[in-house]
């Protein structure tokens, strides 16, 4: 029997990190709920021990259901019966199996039935639901939805949704529409509030919905007259229940085919407001779409994850002029360096779910008590540090998943090209992940605040100041020394003073930020545990070359050279 929990110990490693003891501590508040709920931990280690166990099942359920199933999943795909998305029979039994063995709701209070777990955990949950089939998380990840509703909702519809989503119920986020995409300020779904019986009324079309037709939906729609950018816009609740949208049709995916991605219309849909009018887009939809940028990040690593041993099996039984593939150094250092991004994704995921647990735990602690003045601080420097993480994480980890497929579908040969090996799927797979929840650009976007803004840089010298063994020295002097460089770049970048030209060196300069951030984290890794010591090493080595590419050509490259760029 297979567990993609147990078998990978590296996920073990990153749920045992000393932040772990504080998170949990903050999140239970002190285990004040063991006398209230025979489920909930007594400290610490009981705490850690549940996460293990829950976490254990999700394995099993991974390794014995959905991953067996995905391929079939992949040819049956969803359809449309009267009005109503039915999934692929595969789709159906995983989610069954996740929801028996209550796997829904899991970071939820347990007063709305949830397991109360930190992001850590649940996004390690992700990470291997992702590995067995990325399409499959799209529709139990979205329960995402469930911790905008605890965030945002009146007190009465968190009583009236939440707990059903941890009973087993789906959900989707309604955001897109056919001339709103990246640009979601452009968003024309009508919103209306009839006076007579009190309720608002949805009207118009929504594309590209993840999961369309889930129990429910968090809608954005423009409320307020006469506007045309997000300060006219709100966030709405509709339930399925009501039976006033048209599921139009499910699109036909290059991959994730298992995930209805649905076309839908809203006809006199009733709806119910979310938190304040004018604040869908500013506020609600930036924290929705900041949790789900977490959750591509876990489901890009689930699919190098599956990317990489697929590779590494094959290498090692594939037998070419009398030996096995893998003793070939074209081979080796493909796979070696896809180890290395993959691990350097992975810590780049956990350390951006702890700074998100920290910050979103003391702001639900704010809302029973005022916070100390310690408190406070830590909770913004952890906010602040997630936002800039975040779209950094997002544009790391999804396009180093392409490529980790890329590699992997090469290592096969003619082989990965044919649907005998599940590469094939999984290279389909991958491709989706740097485009939706906001494309790599965008993310780029997002990020360079944290770099013209010295973010990044900030936490950079943090983790330069900690320590570390004598032997480690070596690549900590690297680092220091591309972090000079990175900074050098920035300034010849930034003096320019021309916001053109920061947008076109945007991506390089991210990217440099990227590659030194994650070499620390896999450093502080291997002060941890000695066998991240090779991906270290290799990664190190890889983003000190790629950042002195990336330093000449901003070095070299002049403002009026961006006019040899625009003549397409």
């Amino acid at each position: 029997m297979a567990n993609f929990f147990t078998d990978n110990p590296d996920l073990k490693f990153h749920l045992t990190h000393p932040l772990m003891e504080k998170i949990v501590a903050l999140k239970e508040r002190n285990f004040a709920d063991k006398d209230k709920f025979d489920y909930a931990p007594m400290d610490f280690e009981d705490a850690m021990d549940s996460y293990e166990k829950v976490l254990e099942i999700v394995g099993e359920i991974c390794g014995d259901i959905v991953a067996p199933n995905a391929e079939s999943v992949d040819q049956e795909g969803p359809k449309i019966v009267n009005n109503e998305v039915i999934y692929a029979k595969g789709t159906q039994e995983n989610l069954e199996a996740l929801v028996e063995a209550g796997l829904m709701g899991i970071t939820l209070p347990r007063k709305y039935e949830g397991l109360n777990f930190p992001i850590v955990p649940y996004i390690m949950a992700a990470d291997i639901v992702s590995r067995a089939d990325a399409g499959f998380v799209n529709i139990w990840g979205l329960q995402d939805c469930a911790e905008t509703i605890n965030e945002f909702a009146s007190e009465e519809q968190k009583q009236k949704y939440l707990p059903r989503i941890s009973n087993g119920e789906t959900a989707a986020m309604d955001l897109t529409e056919p001339d709103a995409g990246s640009d979601l300020q452009a968003v024309q779904l009508k919103a209306t509030f009839n006076e007579e019986d009190g309720r608002w009324y949805l009207n118009g079309v929504k594309r590209f919905i993840t999961n369309g037709d889930g129990h429910v939906s968090l809608v954005l729609a423009r409320s307020e007259d006469a506007t045309q950018d997000g300060r006219g816009l709100s966030m709405f609740i509709y339930d399925r229940n009501e039976k006033a949208v048209i599921v139009r049709r499910i699109e036909n995916k290059m991959g994730i085919k298992g995930s209805p991605t649905c076309e839908l219309v809203f006809k006199n849909a009733p709806a119910e407001l979310v938190g304040s009018r004018k604040m869908g887009l500013i506020k609600y939809v930036m924290a929705l779409m900041n949790g789900a940028r977490l959750g591509i990040g876990a489901q890009s690593i689930g699919i190098s994850e599956a990317a990489y041993r697929e590779g590494l099996e094959y290498a090692n039984e594939r037998k070419q002029f009398g030996k096995s593939i893998i003793q070939f150094p074209a081979v080796y250092e493909m796979l070696s360096t896809m180890k290395a991004k993959l691990d350097a994704s992975r810590t780049l995921l956990y350390e951006t779910s702890r700074m998100v647990d920290m910050y979103k735990t003391y702001m639900h602690i704010s809302e029973e008590r005022k916070l100390e003045p310690e408190e406070r601080k830590e909770m913004k420097r952890y906010q602040k540090m997630a936002d800039f993480f975040t779209p950094l994480l997002k544009g790391m980890t999804s396009e180093y998943s392409n490529q980790l497929a890329y590699d992997s579908l090469q290592i096969h040969g003619g082989s990965g090209f044919m649907k005998d090996y599940p590469i094939e799927r999984i290279y389909r797979d991958a491709r989706i992940t740097s485009i939706y929840e906001g494309t790599t650009q965008l993310q780029v976007v997002a990020a360079i605040r944290g770099v013209t803004t010295g973010g990044y840089l900030d936490r950079i010298r943090e983790y330069e100041a900690m320590e570390l063994r004598p032997e480690l020295h070596g690549y900590r002097r690297t680092l220091i020394g591309m972090t000079e460089e990175y900074v050098h770049a920035v300034k010849t970048v930034v003096e320019v003073k021309d916001n053109e030209y920061i947008d076109f060196h945007a991506r390089r300069l991210v990217e440099m930020a990227g590659h030194i951030v994650m070499g620390y984290l896999l450093l502080l890794d291997t002060q941890r545990d000695e066998k991240f010591k090779s991906s270290t090493e290799i990664y190190i080595k890889m983003g000190k070359s790629e950042n002195q590419a990336r330093a000449e050509f901003i070095h070299s490259f002049a403002l009026d050279d961006l006019g040899a760029y625009k003549h397409m």
